[in-house]
């Protein structure tokens, strides 16, 4: 594979933009039992051994988040930010980068840390969660592509980026935007799953390597 330079760039968030993945966190709020069985679903889905098709709607169903609770799930996001990941975004779009966030998480716990780093919401894809008027759970949005195994190369494919570009991810859901995109990065800074460095374009283990293979 050429190395030489990307136009556009679309970020993961969970496990790759920040250090944790999000409904496994909201699970841990509802104790250790709670947070092993969705650990494994997440992890199942993220190494391929499921699809996310059949534990998307199961893990939140299970999980029942509040709007509070997304809230403090936002400020989690933040906290575990990978390291340089808010200088090197910036630099990146510095550059006349362009940075859209892809991702099966949810939308309003993400939006905030996109603002951290200067990213407008509208190039924020993820998944919106409903609440009732008590703030308590209400459902998603079920017919979000980004719910399911390939939807994340939907999107991708439909975004009309600048090329080149560039997809960064650390699962199989990330991994299935190859086709859509002209590389594919596998983010190893948090989990390194054997499945997707094996045929990623590039392996990267922070922030500060994918600056500089964009900006070749």
């Amino acid at each position: 594979m050429s190395n030489y330079g990307f136009a556009s760039v679309i970020l993961d968030v969970d496990s790759t933009l920040c250090g944790i993945e999000g409904v496994d966190w909201l699970a841990a709020l509802r104790g250790p039992s709670m947070s092993k069985r969705v650990a494994d679903l997440t992890e199942r889905a993220m190494e391929g051994s499921i699809t996310l098709d059949a534990v998307y709607g199961e893990r939140l169903a299970m999980v029942q988040p509040t709007w509070a609770e997304v809230s403090a799930l936002s400020d989690a996001y933040a906290a575990t930010l990978a390291l340089h990941a808010e200088a090197s975004v910036r630099r990146l779009m510095a550059a006349g980068r362009r940075l859209v966030l892809v991702s099966g998480g949810i939308r309003e716990a993400i939006i905030p840390v996109a603002a951290l780093l200067g990213i407008p919401q509208r190039d924020v894809h993820a998944v919106s969660v409903q609440f009732g008027k008590d703030g308590n759970y209400a459902g998603f949005d079920s017919a979000s592509p980004l719910t399911t195994s390939s939807g994340k190369r939907e999107i991708a494919a439909s975004l009309m980026l600048p090329h080149r570009v560039l997809a960064v991810g650390d699962g199989v859901t990330d991994l299935a935007m190859r086709p859509a995109v002209d590389a594919f990065a596998a983010f190893t800074g948090f989990v390194s799953r054997p499945s997707v460095v094996e045929l990623a374009d590039f392996t990267l283990t922070s922030f500060e390597q994918l600056a500089e293979l964009v900006l070749v």
